[in-house]
């Protein structure tokens, strides 16, 4: 089966790309959803024990451990090293199953695929992009955004330039959606062309972490 991945700055349209994939019956997987799922659940005690007051119910308060991890680089470390490994196990589950199923290919969305230097675990890599003015846009209409917190969010990314120029494939949402689906659909066709390597790479990676 053949890993791809699919990643790009906050606010550019992965969400969409995605949904395209699945609606061509390529599964995808949404690391932040495995995030969401992890704060209310098994990480909330562990996030509690190095952050305490950040969680309550069994279910961590994003904005009171926003609070916390925007204090600086140091704090952000200590949460991604709760946090990494038990996505890491999510997505191996993920990708054991489709390959079970006997799927093609499969894609990993990965928001800080660069940045967390998970590059070479891919037979491919998409980076979604849009002009900046549009990300702006679309992520200041987000409730409980802020110019501050976009401005806090956008620098801890690297910029959109340099992963397009890391990428393998860019899909450009600045353009309607019948385009951007077009693009999708032409580099789903490429991508089915590559060897498949990666997945034996996620297995190995799996075992030394047992």
């Amino acid at each position: 089966m053949i890993v791809a991945g699919l990643t790009g700055s906050i606010a550019m349209g992965k969400s969409t790309v995605a949904g395209h994939l699945r609606s061509r019956g390529v599964p995808v997987l949404d690391a932040d959803r495995i995030v969401h799922d992890l704060y209310e659940g098994e990480a909330a005690p562990l996030i509690e024990a190095v952050f305490p007051g950040t969680a309550s119910d069994g279910a961590v308060n994003r904005l009171a451990l926003a609070e916390h991890v925007l204090k600086g680089e140091a704090e952000l470390k200590k949460l991604e090293a709760i946090v990494h490994p038990l996505v890491r196990e999510a997505e191996w589950r993920f990708l054991s199953a489709e390959q079970s199923r006997g799927q093609d290919l499969a894609f990993l969305e990965i928001p800080l695929l660069f940045e967390t230097g998970a590059h070479d675990l891919f037979d491919a890599i998409a980076v979604v992009s849009a002009p900046a003015e549009a990300q702006r846009e679309r992520l200041l209409e987000r409730p409980g955004m802020s110019v501050e917190k976009f401005e806090t969010i956008i620098a801890r990314q690297w910029p959109d330039r340099i992963k397009r120029g890391k990428a393998d494939y860019v899909v450009d949402t600045g353009v309607g959606f019948a385009d951007t689906f077009k693009q999708i659909d032409t580099i789903l066709e490429d991508i089915l062309k590559k060897p498949a390597l990666a997945f034996q790479r996620w297995a190995d990676l799996y075992k030394e972490s047992r």
